[in-house]
């Protein structure tokens, strides 16, 4: 059974930093495609980050630069370093396996003065 756990969210001033954790099992994380997907109040979800087993990296545009995905293979854990944060990176921030029809929980990010 494919299963995500995200944690890592709190509450940061702008201008902060936050590391987010995903404990993925069920299927062969070393050998899948990783993602970090957001969604805002009132937004869809939208994709934030992609790491291929290779290590290529991928950002949506907004966020290169500030955001680092990251991936520790042997524990099957996936990584998104925050920094810089903008009251606009508001969302709960999900992780997959790319293409994958199941999703977590989801770990709560607020942004606020």
């Amino acid at each position: 059974q494919v299963q995500y756990v995200e944690s890592g969210g709190g509450l940061v001033q702008p201008g902060g930093f936050l590391r987010l954790s995903c404990a993925a099992s069920g299927f062969s994380f070393g050998e899948a495609i990783m993602t970090w997907h957001r969604q805002s109040p009132g937004e869809a979800r939208e994709w934030v980050a992609t790491m291929f087993p290779g290590g290529a990296t991928f950002y949506t545009d907004s966020l290169k630069g500030r955001f680092t995905i990251s991936r520790d293979d042997a524990n099957g854990t996936l990584y998104l370093q925050m920094n810089r944060l903008k009251p606009e990176a508001t969302a709960v921030y999900y992780c997959q396996e790319a293409g994958s029809p199941t999703w977590g929980q989801g770990t709560q990010v607020t942004v606020s003065p």
